[in-house]
């Protein structure tokens, strides 16, 4: 069999767009845009971040299990508390949710920092990959390579050997700068909050796959970026939504179609770039249609009334059995409504005497489902796993618990 021959110039990705003829993905863009401004007033502020940390852990279970990694919601409120299993496979498991979420943690920080352009840049992108893998115990620095031999993944540097992803033979790794260098210097002007920026968005996650730039890590890297995108442009609705979801529950679909816009050109009506503009045009679709279904889903999940409804529905579950004071309910609807409240308004919502309501506060402290900064700082909700299931219902997967 003839060896392929080896990406080795940056006009071999194009197009960098693909043509939008009867401008069907500047309309989902534009529709994108509406909707992910509708989800970010859904919420009181403070409800809205607890919410979007609880997102957060969400997106690194899901990119995790794009990856093959599938770790529960326990194993993951344990980590995220530092209590790490001893059983090695659920450890390491572990490891990578923590460390994928403090990545986002530290990226979401730097995007809110960053010129858009710097979105798109080889810089950024190395340290998305050398935060994450600097987080990482060495055991889980390295991958199986083609002669089955372990090779170690050095954080945020790029590749230095050749390599192959199913069909598809990425650009030869003494040329990767160029195809950076490309990559930022076309799409870091599109970083805008235009519809024409989400098919921009879009279709810089396929070629940032495409140029596939590290050893091990570019899946996770590439939803990382896409989300810093989001966020740059406030089409991630303050955190409160995440693509990761949506590919994870069409993996197949997802796959499919990053590998169909690897493809060369087709024909003379195919684009006039290298590779097929059709392919491109249709990843572009897939994945604006799976953020407005998962912007759909999010706005649904987070109705105020159905949201009150199963959060008090909870608590008086668990009134009922004693594993909750009486009251709880009233107090935890209130928090959900109001954002936080102070400590002292407890007992007045569960219309019992103070002493009684500081119980009330205690063991919700106790159980995760206030949270406070201090001992005399107001409460706000907290979203352990065991209510988590509960008060936002198929947010992971059936099983998943």
């Amino acid at each position: 069999m003839a060896k392929r021959q080896l990406f080795d110039n940056p006009a071999d990705f194009e197009p960098l767009l693909p043509e939008d003829r009867d401008g069907r993905l500047v309309a989902l863009g534009l529709e994108l845009l509406r909707r992910a401004e509708r989800l970010r007033g859904t919420l009181q502020p403070v409800t809205r971040r607890s919410v979007a940390a609880l997102v957060r852990s969400m997106n690194s279970y899901y990119s995790n299990l794009i990856e093959g990694h599938r770790t529960m919601p326990r194993d993951i409120d344990a980590a995220l508390a530092h209590k790490f299993s001893s059983d090695t496979k659920r450890r390491a498991l572990q490891q990578l949710h923590v460390a994928h979420v403090e990545t986002q943690d530290w990226m979401e920080a730097a995007v809110d920092k960053m010129s858009a352009a710097q979105i798109c840049s080889g810089v950024f992108l190395r340290h998305i990959h050398r935060e994450f893998y600097e987080r990482l115990p060495a055991s889980l620095c390295q991958v199986e390579g083609h002669d089955g031999k372990k090779h170690p993944v050095q954080p945020g540097e790029l590749r230095t050997t050749e390599v192959s992803v199913g069909h598809h033979v990425p650009p030869a790794s003494k040329h990767l700068d160029k195809f950076l260098r490309r990559f930022a210097d076309f799409y870091g002007p599109l970083v805008q909050p235009t519809p024409q920026g989400f098919v921009a968005a879009a279709a810089a996650h396929h070629r940032l796959a495409w140029i596939h730039p590290f050893l091990d890590g570019n899946g996770r890297v590439t939803r990382l970026f896409t989300h810093a995108w989001l966020r740059k442009v406030e089409a991630d609705a303050d955190g409160l939504w995440t693509l990761s979801r949506g590919f994870a529950r069409d993996q197949t679909n997802y796959r499919a179609a990053l590998a169909n816009a690897d493809e060369k050109r087709l024909n003379d009506l195919d684009g006039r770039g290298y590779l097929t503009d059709r392919g491109l045009a249709a990843f572009c679709e897939f994945t604006l249609r799976t953020a407005l279904d998962q912007l759909d889903f999010m706005r649904e999940l987070l109705d105020l009334d159905g949201m009150a409804r199963r959060i008090a529905w909870f608590a008086q579950r668990h009134e009922s059995t004693g594993e909750l004071p009486s009251g709880a309910a009233l107090v935890l609807r209130e928090i959900f409504l109001r954002g936080e409240i102070p400590r002292g308004d407890v007992a007045r919502i569960a219309g019992v005497s103070p002493r009684t309501g500081q119980t009330i506060t205690r063991e919700l402290l106790k159980r995760r489902l206030v949270l406070s900064d201090s001992a005399k700082r107001p409460i706000r909700l907290g979203f352990p796993a065991d209510a988590a299931g509960h008060y936002f219902p198929n947010l992971f997967p059936a099983g998943a618990e």
